[in-house]
């Protein structure tokens, strides 16, 4: 069993809720969300807010924040190997309605598929909130373009 080392960002004024599955190996090793090089979140988020893109924890969470972003992931332990997503078994979810409950949180949006059908499968009935399934940002999700992405993921976090 691998357990979830990142605690989540947050603080009471986030509004928005951007779940990822469960750490890669990498994030694990740097105690991080997204801390694959390859993985085009921070770029995502960075271009959509007119942020330069952070290359530190303290200026990921900055961006976060200043935007009112939460982030965390849906599994808090489950069985893996390495990083791949297609092979998670036994997955515990983190409390996700727990957190909601300590902020302003009204949306929420998956980063990818397994998140959000983990979600709906273990926290949405908890929760109460839906959803909003976004393409991954995960360098394995070689069909979107960073500008894809950008367009994608922009037009749901910025509507209202």
């Amino acid at each position: 069993m691998v357990y979830h080392n990142i605690p989540p960002v947050f603080d009471k004024h986030s509004e928005i809720l951007i779940l990822g599955s469960f750490p890669s190996v990498k994030s694990r090793e740097m105690q991080f969300f997204y801390g694959h090089s390859q993985n085009r979140f921070w770029k995502v988020i960075a271009t959509i807010y007119d942020y330069p893109v952070p290359s530190d924890i303290p200026s990921k969470k900055k961006l976060l924040l200043d935007n009112r972003i939460a982030l965390w992931d849906v599994i808090g332990s489950c069985e893996i190997n390495g990083s791949s997503d297609s092979s998670i078994r036994n997955a515990v979810p983190n409390d996700i309605a727990a957190l909601v409950e300590k902020t302003g949180i009204s949306r929420i949006f998956a980063n990818g598929a397994t998140s959000y059908n983990m979600y709906n499968r273990f926290c949405r009935d908890s929760v109460g909130i839906d959803a909003v399934k976004l393409p991954s940002t995960s360098p394995a999700n070689a069909a979107y373009s960073l500008d894809r992405l950008v367009s994608e993921w922009k037009s749901h976090l910025l509507s209202v």
